[in-house]
């Protein structure tokens, strides 16, 4: 699966130091050997790092392995500018986001790292209404029922002394609820969006939380490039862990949710960004 070709390695070891499992090993010759591949990763750094086209892996051939023309990378201030620009602008239009920005959001999202490259992580992409919809029912069906705990007369004082933080959401999903069942609003959920993008697995993962999490990150700075509102579906989430397995049997997906962006072209832009609390930094 993986080999050297001696004539074009020019014996600079980049290979034998970004190998994660130590596949490399320089002979007494100095030449490049390979003597683990079993414990190969298929991460594919070996073949990023080498200029020269002289590592030769099974999984990345040439038709895989793209030239990276660093003139048209972004500037550190221009990264810095988009991170500081990114919002969660939940203002949607109606106006359906473009096929083309989607794919680059779900190509981001799945560019992002996995624990030990095993890319567990898979998407399902949301454009029906009647789908949105489920996802907006599934979160109110399973709130309500703790917030019409939460307010009942008898444990109405207790909550709101032991619980002061949580006790607001009381009134907010109430009104969530109100808008949506009375109006046909959904002001709280999903906000309108015209899209969700969902991140889960199908198979057991001990990172699968923070693979899905990376995987949003990445969306979220494309999506925000690209002019799209979107936002972290924060009570969706929850609302899973609360319910497992409820709202990927009413999807149809297969596995575990562990992450998800709403998404929709935006009614307007921030002219501005502003800045946070000061950085709580601790060096050691």
């Amino acid at each position: 699966m993986i080999s050297i070709n001696s004539s074009n390695c020019t014996r600079c070891y980049h290979c034998v130091k970004v190998c994660p499992s130590n596949i490399f090993t320089i002979s007494s010759e100095k030449s490049v050997q390979i003597a683990h591949e079993h414990r190969c990763i298929r991460c594919g750094h070996c073949v990023a790092a080498c200029g020269f086209n002289a590592v030769v892996h099974g999984d990345f051939p040439k038709e895989k392995v793209h030239k990276i023309d660093v003139e048209k990378l972004p500037t550190p201030e221009q990264t810095l500018l988009l991170i500081r620009k990114r919002r969660s602008n939940r203002t949607f239009s109606s106006k359906p986001i473009p096929e083309e920005f989607l794919s680059q959001i779900l190509e981001a999202a799945h560019r992002a790292p996995t624990a030990m490259n095993l890319q567990l992580v898979d998407f399902t992409l949301i454009t029906n209404p009647e789908k949105l919809n489920a996802i907006v029912d599934f979160t109110l069906n399973t709130y309500m029922p703790i917030v019409k705990i939460a307010d009942f007369a008898l444990f109405k004082p207790i909550f709101k002394r032991c619980f002061p933080k949580l006790y607001k959401y009381v009134t907010i999903f109430r009104n969530f609820e109100r808008s949506y069942r009375e109006q046909g609003k959904d002001v709280g959920i999903l906000r309108g969006a015209t899209a969700v993008l969902l991140i889960h697995t199908s198979k057991p993962s001990n990172f699968g939380r923070e693979d899905s999490q990376l995987a949003y990150q990445n969306a979220s700075l494309m999506a925000e490039n690209l002019g799209v509102s979107q936002f972290y579906t924060g009570f969706v989430v929850r609302a899973i862990r609360q319910r497992s397995k409820k709202l990927e049997k009413i999807l149809g997906i297969n596995g575990t949710i562990h992450a998800g962006m709403a998404l929709g072209m935006p009614q307007f832009e921030y002219p501005n960004y502003i800045d946070r609390k000061e950085i709580k930094l601790t060096r050691l």
